[in-house]
Parts: structure tokens; C-alpha cells; sequence
């Protein structure tokens, strides 16, 4: 069965801290709490079920920021999407957390998990979605990014 084309991205930040975890596959890749839809499931449904499923979280106060992204879908990806797709369309989550949280992570996805200033996490992510997502939460800008240390 191939994959739908929508997934969901769910930002996790506490203060000025952002959550991010680096995937097994490739390692040195660092992200949010990302996934596909599954049949059936709405965005938020998806939302919910990648948080509990990536960091043992549970969603209260998980807000919809409303945006969402469409990029191709990259060659090494291709091959879980149905030949005729090639975008995938991203809604974008946050969800805030009065302190920082270990997250419980699936060592089949996620190797590490680490709490960055937003500045540095922004930089860090391998995803522009994701830094998007970052600079949108934090009231930041590119030039922001760029200038940090």
C-alpha cells in the first residue's frame, strides 16, 4: 500500500527551548515530531497518534497553526508514494510544554532527542518546513538564523 501524500508536523517548544530528534535513517538528520496521514485519519488525528507514537506525549493544548506546505517528494522517498504523486502537502502543529520533557522515542525512527535555544534548532533541522515552523513560533526571522553563533 503506498503512503498518502499529506503529513503533518507537530513543533514542540517550552520557553525558548524547541524539541528536535535525529532520525535513524539518515543520521545527522534532525527534526519535529513528523508522519503521514493514515486512511482515514484527519490532520489532527495524525497529529495526535505521531506525537504519542515519536515522544510518549499526549496532545493537550496541541494547537493547528492553520499552515501548511507542499515540496516533491525527494528520490530516496519516492518509492512508498504512488507513481502519479510526486508532492507532498505538510500541516504544520505546535504544542507548548510548561518544562522540558524527556521524550520516550521509537529507536526504530529516532536515535537522539535534544532541547535547542530556537535560534540553534532552527539551523539545525534538515527540513525548511521545519525551519520554517521554528521562526513562525518564536517570533524569529532567517536573518536570525544567520546571524546566531
Amino acid at each position: 500500500m503506498f503512503k498518502i501524500p499529506k503529513s503533518i508536523l507537530v513543533l514542540i517548544h517550552s520557553g525558548d527551548q524547541v524539541l528536535l530528534l535525529e532520525r535513524v535513517r539518515p543520521a545527522g538528520f534532525w527534526q519535529s515530531v513528523t508522519g503521514s496521514l493514515e486512511p482515514g485519519e484527519d490532520w489532527r488525528a495524525a497529529a495526535l497518534r505521531e506525537l504519542a507514537e515519536e515522544t510518549g506525549f499526549a496532545g493537550a493544548g496541541l494547537v493547528d497553526t492553520g499552515v501548511s506546505h507542499r515540496f516533491p517528494i525527494v528520490p530516496p522517498w519516492r518509492d512508498r508514494y504512488a507513481p502519479d504523486v510526486g508532492e507532498n502537502e505538510e500541516h504544520i502543529f505546535q504544542l507548548g510544554l510548561a518544562e522540558m520533557c524527556t521524550p520516550c522515542l521509537q529507536p526504530r525512527e529516532h536515535r537522539a532527542f535534544r532541547w535547542l535555544p530556537a535560534r540553534e534548532a532552527a539551523a539545525r533541522t534538515g527540513s525548511w518546513t521545519n525551519r520554517l515552523a521554528i521562526l513562525d513560533c518564536c517570533g524569529l526571522t532567517l536573518d536570525d538564523v544567520q546571524k546566531s553563533p
